[in-house]
């Protein structure tokens, strides 16, 4: 048994003092893309230029979401230098595996297919597309490595480094997207996909920076009793995440394309840019629940509960206060430099995206415990559910009510966050848990 199996009580300022960074550091990420849309809102023809950045950046969660679940395996896994070696192995295959991606997507004719036939980008907008995914294509990189250090910050209980990190990324993004804007250069798309590769760039080389220091003078050359050593161990963990992840990233493009048949094309897709950008703004505080699970749940199963319990409850109010008062008017007009047309449509998307807020707390908090059992393989079901409800949402929605616009993708999204949390519910309550108190070489 590993020291973090170990059952003892667990305060809340303990949960607190670990959560809080991650949460502000989560947040940070999302107010980075809330400062690039209010960068390009700024532009002449804003729902234009808008929409060339908004349509890359969904196909980027293509290549970013496998380098993103470096962390959560990462965080799990590794616990010394040895399984460390053998993460970083895998790393690179998957790091490979997105160049390769990203290059054929640029430049072979792979690319205008995808973003013609399957985004519905309009002919004249095809070459700024494409151009802002040249720029996007690295951003998975930097991701990938930040999210593989992460992990290793996460488990020694550095929370901390991650604020740091965003908190340097956003100063400079910020700095950089008042440049364009002082200068009266937001003229496309790549203004955006520029800001958040620099930022990028620069969180990966804080993470990097401590993850490198831990692994020096803190992480053993081996922990006695941990069973992960070998790239075959951590792919059997890492691949159903990774499955499920393909599955997932349908769900944003096929969102983008089914708004690009819309009654009011770039209104709708600006405004679900805006308003989802807002509610991931809020969300995004605590999408690292999951963390609290594989590092206190097997502690203080209680306390983590409670301690979810309360936190599920704020992100559905501060949606509400942010969808029905002046305060998101205020914010989306005087902040985001948004126009009243795109305002409004933008309030209403926000105001169906109050379903998704009450489910996803918990669809986080049970990933983590299906992470924790090593039961991967469950997230594969669930996130076929999602990407199943959420195209059939789309279909029906498009066909029924084609001039609610924006509103179609934010309630897509939501119905199908809903559907995931209650196939991983059902299967839990179906799957009884080994006996086994942590990883060992059996569930790997």
């Amino acid at each position: 048994m590993t020291a973090s199996a170990v059952k003892r009580t667990i305060s809340w300022n303990q949960l607190i003092s670990f959560f809080l960074p991650l949460g502000l550091s989560a947040t940070l990420v999302t107010l980075s893309h809330v400062i690039i849309n209010s960068t390009l809102a700024r532009a002449d023809n804003p729902e234009l230029v808008i929409a060339s950045y908004a349509l890359p950046l969904s196909l980027l969660g293509i290549t970013e979401r496998p380098a993103v679940l470096l962390r959560q395996a990462c965080s799990t896994l590794v616990r010394d230098r040895i399984s460390f070696r053998a993460m970083a192995a895998v790393s690179s295959y998957v790091f490979a595996c997105i160049i390769l991606l990203g290059l054929i997507i640029c430049y072979t004719p792979v690319g205008e297919w995808v973003f013609l036939y399957f985004f519905g980008v309009e002919p004249e907008l095809l070459d700024s597309t494409i151009s802002v995914y040249r720029i996007l294509m690295y951003v998975s990189i930097f991701s990938g490595l930040r999210c593989l250090f992460h992990g290793i910050i996460i488990f020694n209980m550095r929370t901390k480094w991650l604020t740091i990190g965003m908190g340097v990324r956003i100063v400079a993004m910020y700095l950089l997207s008042l440049y364009f804007i002082t200068t009266d250069n937001v003229s496309s798309g790549r203004v955006g996909a520029i800001i958040f590769l620099m930022g990028m760039v620069i969180e990966a080389l804080v993470a990097i920076w401590e993850g490198t220091s831990l692994l020096k003078k803190v992480i053993p050359e081996k922990v006695p009793g941990h069973p992960v050593e070998t790239k075959k161990q951590i792919f059997s963990f890492y691949k159903p995440l990774l499955y499920s992840s393909i599955i997932a990233v349908i769900i944003g493009p096929s969102i983008n394309a089914v708004l690009g048949k819309t009654t009011h094309i770039h209104l709708a897709i600006s405004s679900f840019a805006i308003a989802g950008s807002l509610t991931q703004l809020v969300l995004s505080f605590f999408s690292y629940i999951h963390q609290i699970v594989l590092n206190f749940y097997r502690k203080d199963a209680k306390s983590v509960l409670r301690f979810v319990f309360v936190l599920s409850f704020i992100p559905g109010t501060l949606i509400a206060i942010l969808a029905y008062t002046p305060l998101g008017p205020w914010f989306m007009s005087h902040v985001m430099g948004v126009n009243a047309e795109l305002m409004r449509a933008s309030l209403h998307a926000m105001r169906i995206f109050m379903i998704m807020t009450l489910v996803f707390p918990w669809l986080d908090y049970m990933n983590g415990i299906i992470m924790l059992r090593g039961q991967t393989k469950i997230m594969v079901f669930s996130q076929s559910a999602n990407a199943t409800i959420t195209v059939l949402t789309l279909f029906i929605s498009i066909w029924a009510v084609p001039n609610w616009n924006g509103m179609i993708g934010a309630l897509a999204q939501s119905i199908g966050t809903l559907a995931e949390l209650l196939v991983v519910v059902y299967v839990l309550k179906r799957t009884a848990e080994e006996a086994q108190p942590t990883l060992s070489p059996k569930n790997l």
